[in-house]
């Protein structure tokens, strides 16, 4: 014999507790019943009006159903959507620099009157939407709000769909320019002073979980009042632990300030790449120059083994499990050359690039730990940043000064006169 019973309602997560869902019913009756009595008994304009007395008991505060799901958080959690201003709210000045993910401008905001500049991201062969690059690097400056990385405003649209821009705080210099004019390399304190800004800010970026995977001296901006912003987010991309689930791209990171292990075919690679760069501009603000000077990714090892040693069992285990490990003949065993390189450095300056120029990426120092290394805190001291020096804004199309030319001592003649008080008119 069949029996048939009753379907049960599948609950969700969507669905409230079944204690709301009565006391939500029983509100509704006890409403009802008040606005039905309310609506029978009309009092006249002639006679006044007294108050009717109901054997009803007080009415109990029962819970009130929420407004949305017990799983969801309100929707005043959530930034209200607002529609992009267009680009013509702003002022194009002169164009400071094209690159491989854009175009940026140096701009006025017509309301303010504020300077910023623009980035007008490069969508013309975009076929398959919104470009990845242009959503991580939004993404990455928006999560990683920091007074040493490079500040968003907003994102701006032209008349087309091909036209987007992204608003930036504008920064006067970039660190390569500005090394490449300086008529004398910066002092060992504004040398601590500029890594202790850009070690903060990588570990801001790692902290969010965010790799920057393109720092060099180009992307390090600088503005008259000695901060440096970390900028050009384009290769940046969020990643998560265990790092690299899936593979990642080795085309990554300029060729000069590549790592190792990437540069030897490693598919996963950690916050550790960023720190190696962060060691080759180190030794380019040392020296003026950059370090690895290489027209290749051979050349460039062999730079690498020349300066730290070639790599053994001790330095780097698992140097041979690398996928081009095994396609390169590694030189003769020498000790590694840093102080050779680096005459002038202290012994803890000396121990803070090698703890970053590390083949090891598991031994290589992170950006925590190089803000309390021992460089930092032994004379000379990290110099303020409002005492360093001012120059002309290349971005800004300023030019230097030239000094005025003094005038020429006069040549005695030889019939020469001196002026008398009778001369004189």
């Amino acid at each position: 014999m069949s029996t048939t019973s009753t379907p049960t309602r599948k609950r969700s997560k969507w669905d409230e507790d079944d204690e709301d869902d009565e006391a939500f019913r029983l509100r509704q009756q006890i409403l009802a019943k008040r606005r039905t009595k309310s609506k029978s008994v009309k009092p006249n304009d002639a006679t006044p009006t007294r108050r009717i007395e109901t054997s009803e008991p007080p009415a109990v505060r029962l819970p009130t159903r929420p407004r949305h799901s017990l799983y969801v958080p309100p929707r005043t959690y959530h930034p209200t959507i607002t529609p992009s201003r267009s680009v013509y709210c702003y002022e194009r000045l002169n164009q400071i620099e094209e690159g491989s993910y854009g175009v940026v401008f140096r701009a006025k905001d017509k309301q303010t009157g504020d300077i910023v500049a623009l980035k007008k991201l490069k969508l013309d062969e975009e076929k398959h939407g919104f470009p990845i690059t242009a959503l991580r690097e939004i993404n990455a400056l928006m999560s990683c709000r920091h007074d040493n990385v490079v500040g968003i405003r907003e994102v701006v649209v032209g008349d087309t769909l091909t036209q987007v821009f992204v608003v930036m705080d504008f920064i006067e210099h970039d660190l390569k320019s500005l090394l490449t004019v300086m008529p004398s390399p910066f002092l060992q304190s504004e040398i601590k002073t500029l890594m202790l800004q850009l070690l903060s800010a990588v570990a801001h970026c790692h902290s969010n979980w965010i790799l920057h995977r393109d720092l060099k001296t180009s992307n390090l901006l600088m503005n008259n009042r000695g901060t440096i912003k970390v900028a050009d987010f384009g290769l940046a991309r969020r990643y998560g632990d265990p790092v690299g689930v899936g593979g990642m791209t080795q085309l990554v990171v300029t060729l000069w300030y590549r790592a190792p292990e990437i540069l030897l075919g490693a598919t996963t690679y950690s916050t550790a790449v960023d720190m190696w760069s962060v060691g080759c501009i180190f030794a380019e603000l040392l020296l003026k120059e950059p370090l690895f000077q290489a027209k290749g990714e051979i050349e460039l090892l062999s730079m690498i083994f020349k300066l730290l040693g070639p790599p053994n069992t001790t330095s780097w285990s698992d140097y041979s499990s690398l996928p081009l490990a095994k396609t390169l003949a590694l030189p003769s065993p020498q000790p590694h050359q840093f102080r050779q390189r680096f005459h002038y450095m202290t012994t803890a300056g000396i121990d803070l690039l090698m703890s970053l120029l590390t083949y090891d990426p598991g031994k290589r120092i992170t950006a925590e730990e190089a803000l309390q290394h021992d460089y930092f805190t032994e004379s000379p001291y990290p110099k303020h940043p409002d005492l360093f020096g001012s120059f002309p804004s290349a971005a800004a199309g300023e030019k230097r000064r030239k000094p005025f030319d003094s005038p020429s001592a006069p040549a005695r003649a030889a019939d020469y006169k001196l002026m008398t008080e009778f001369d004189a008119p």
